[in-house]
């Protein structure tokens, strides 16, 4: 089973503030490529809208009467106005309205996100801020002095709880920074950032959220139980 570790907490001066132990299961857990490669896709298959569509033969309305004679012209035989080579005509195998969603279950999603957490972590791209410490009214250039002393990588991903609303309207403007809440935390992102700036109450939040339910340890338990049941 994979073991705890410790990381530091740091305050808006970039400054150690405490330690947090993260749980070997959710911070620690091996990176599977393929897992995320297949979870990735789903997410922007999933977001694609699907409503492009064209004529096909049956749809396009207009004479069926040749355009010119046969022969004595020069130019090629045809036969319908309607025909794809003619200018107004049908779409040859065009796209139609669909659905591009992908069947995702939930503990794969779980699983790529711990995956992608885990790999940020194990590189030392994983930062966690006591708070933002804006204050009342949300101060954008606060934010990007505090973040600035966190980490030099260019993208970056924040993660807030969602209650947070001054460090999220301080945080939303700012140049390659990406802010979500906990509870839409997501492989996609994760891997699209270059660090993963944790709050301490987005981190307790995910610890002790459904991302935990579904971890090796909370399986093994439900799979034990239903054994005796």
């Amino acid at each position: 089973m994979a073991e705890t570790t410790k990381v530091d907490v740091l305050d808006v001066a970039g400054k150690k503030a405490g330690s947090v132990e993260l749980p070997g299961d959710l911070f620690d857990a091996q990176t599977n490529v393929p897992l995320l490669h297949q979870v990735v896709v789903a997410q922007l298959a999933a977001a694609r809208q699907g409503t492009q569509s064209t004529k096909r033969h049956g749809e396009v309305s207009g004479t069926g009467k040749k355009p010119f004679k046969q022969k004595g012209t020069g130019r090629a035989r045809q036969g319908s106005m309607r025909a794809p080579q003619m200018r107004g005509g049908y779409i040859s195998h065009g796209p139609k309205p669909r659905d591009y969603d992908q069947r995702t279950p939930k503990k794969m999603k779980a699983a790529a996100v711990r995956g992608a957490v885990s790999d940020r972590a194990r590189n030392g791209r994983l930062h966690i801020i006591n708070e933002f410490a804006i204050g009342s009214t949300p101060s954008t250039k606060a934010a990007a002095s505090i973040l600035l002393s966190l980490t030099q990588r260019r993208n970056v991903l924040v993660v807030l709880d969602r209650t947070d609303d001054n460090s999220y309207k301080s945080l939303r403007n700012l140049q390659n920074v990406h802010v979500l809440p906990v509870d839409q935390l997501n492989a996609y992102d994760i891997l699209l950032s270059d660090d993963l700036v944790f709050t301490k109450a987005a981190l307790d939040a995910y610890i002790a959220g459904p991302a935990k339910g579904t971890s090796a340890k909370a399986v093994a338990t439900s799979a034990e139980a239903a054994k005796e049941a």
